[in-house]
């Protein structure tokens, strides 16, 4: 099962209540978190996505059990996120980080990495990476991404305090990736 933060029953719901409900649920949801909509409509597949991206949220993906649809939304402030300045000066192309010898370390959020992430990439949710820096070899080279680099930069920057040498942030991260994705849902 994918982790979530909030969820939202939305069965039994046509079009257009899955995304009014959606709109006000994303309300009480902190930026960085992910909602889980369950809805039966065949139509929130699409209507989902779409909502999510002409209003800045990250669609993190979908899949469906028994009838039942189960959407994970992530809370973006959209133009905070395009804007920010990364700061941590090694970066490395997505391109060049894959050609590369090292491990690739995702710290996109757990639901983000199960429906698509690089094939054979480690993954560590930003938020516990300072309890799980054993799990890392100092003496590899690391390539961090995320979906856009932000996170995975401050990530890159907390290895670098914590005595890593070799750290790159991969840049632009997942949101330009066209590879092959690896899935890991269930």
């Amino acid at each position: 099962m994918i982790k979530s933060d909030v969820q939202l029953d939305a069965k039994g719901l046509a079009c257009p209540m899955p995304i009014v409900r959606t709109k006000k649920a994303m309300n009480d949801v902190l930026e960085g978190q992910v909602l889980e909509i369950q809805a039966t409509d065949k139509g929130s597949v699409a209507d989902l996505a779409a909502w999510s991206k002409t209003v800045g949220h990250q669609y993190i993906g979908t899949h469906e059990e028994s009838g039942v649809f189960y959407h994970y939304i992530r809370k973006c402030d959209h133009e905070a996120n395009e804007h920010q300045d990364k700061t941590y000066d090694k970066t490395i192309s997505i391109e060049d980080a894959i050609k590369g010898e090292g491990v690739i370390l995702d710290v996109r959020e757990a639901a983000e990495f199960a429906f698509g992430h690089i094939p054979g990439a480690h993954s560590i949710p930003m938020g516990e990476l300072q309890n799980r820096l054993k799990e890392l070899d100092q003496d590899k080279t690391i390539y961090v991404i995320c979906r856009t680099g932000m996170r995975s930069d401050l990530a890159a920057q907390q290895l670098a305090e914590a005595g890593f040498r070799d750290i790159y942030n991969v840049l632009p991260g997942m949101s330009g990736y066209t590879g092959d994705l690896e899935k890991s849902l269930g």
